[in-house]
């Protein structure tokens, strides 16, 4: 399974965990099997549509989903998947 960094917006559905295992062979189903384990959490990351929200990203390893195959991007047990909210400020 890979690794899930959750950032502390989103860790109220993760019960207060700052990385949670997930498994799926693409990002977009990492992201299903997440919401499988703890619901409600989908709902944050992705719009109505399914896709990305786009105030958040999502890294593979050290890569933006956005540069790669967004959802469709590949991921091994071996892999850390990074979920960052964008920070606004002034």
């Amino acid at each position: 399974m890979a690794t899930v960094r959750i950032p502390t917006p989103l860790r109220k559905y993760t019960d207060g965990q700052e990385e949670v295992s997930a498994a799926g062979a693409t990002v977009g189903a990492i992201i299903d099997d997440l919401e499988n384990s703890y619901p409600g959490i989908k709902s944050r990351i992705c719009d109505d549509a399914g896709a990305v929200r786009k105030f958040v990203n999502i890294y593979a390893n050290e890569d933006d989903i956005r540069h790669l195959q967004e959802l469709k991007t590949e991921v091994k047990d071996s892999d850390e998947i990074s979920i960052i909210p964008a920070i606004a400020g002034g």
